[in-house]
C-alpha cells in the first residue's frame, strides 16, 4: 500500500468513530469562521476537555487546522485528497489515464457504466479492458471473470464485450479464453 493510500485510510478509520466524523462535521459547517473548543463543547454537547481532544485528534491527523487564536478550521479538500489517493490504487488506474476519454464511465477505479455498443467509445473500451486483461495464452473463463471483477462489476458484460469487439476468443465449449488480436504498442490519442 503506497504512503498515500495509507494516509487516506487512515483518515477514513478517524472518521468512522461518530463522534470524530461530527465534529468534523462542524468544522466543515462553519468553513472558515472555523470554532473555538467552546463552540465546539456546545455543538457536540460534550464537556470542553473531549472537544479539545477531538479537535486534537483532527489537527494531529492534518484534517484540520488550529489557529493561534483558537478557532479551529477544517483543511480544505482533505477528503477529497483522500478518494483520489484511493483512486490511484486501483489496478486499473495507470492504464484509464492513456485512456482521458473513458473516465466519464468510471467511479473510484470502478466501471460504472459502458458505452454505446456501436460507439467509438465502446471501442475503446474494449481496448482498455484488453490491455488489462493482458491476456497471454489461453485462460479460462473463471480467470478471465477474476480479472475484470477487479475493475467492474458487470463481469459477463465486460467478457461479452471483449468477444464481441474481437480482442478476446472464446472456445467452442464457452469454458476458455485467449488473444484474438494484438494489441497495438501504445494507447489510443485523447480527443
Amino acid at each position: 500500500m503506497s504512503v498515500e493510500a495509507a494516509h487516506a485510510a487512515g483518515l477514513l478509520m478517524l472518521l468512522s468513530h461518530p463522534i470524530r466524523c461530527r465534529a468534523f462535521a462542524e468544522l466543515a459547517r462553519h468553513g472558515k469562521d472555523g470554532v473555538t473548543i467552546f463552540e465546539m463543547s456546545i455543538h457536540l454537547d460534550v464537556p470542553q476537555a473531549e472537544a479539545a481532544e477531538l479537535l486534537g485528534r483532527l489537527v494531529g491527523a492534518d484534517v484540520a487546522t488550529g489557529s493561534g487564536n483558537g478557532y479551529y478550521r477544517v483543511r480544505d479538500g482533505v477528503l477529497r485528497e483522500a478518494a483520489q489517493a484511493l483512486d490511484r490504487t486501483q489496478p486499473i488506474a495507470p492504464l484509464l489515464s492513456e485512456y482521458p476519454q473513458l473516465k466519464s464511465f468510471f467511479s473510484h477505479g470502478r466501471l460504472t457504466s459502458l458505452p454505446p455498443t456501436l460507439s467509438e467509445r465502446a471501442q475503446q473500451m474494449a481496448e482498455l479492458f484488453a490491455r488489462f486483461l493482458a491476456v497471454d495464452g489461453v485462460l479460462s473463463e473463471a480467470e478471465v471473470n477474476d480479472r475484470i471483477a477487479a475493475a467492474a462489476d458487470d463481469v459477463a458484460a465486460v467478457r461479452r464485450m471483449l468477444v464481441e469487439s474481437g480482442w478476446l476468443e472464446r472456445d467452442r465449449a464457452g469454458t476458455s479464453y485467449g488473444s484474438a488480436r494484438r494489441l497495438p504498442a501504445t494507447a489510443v490519442s485523447p480527443r
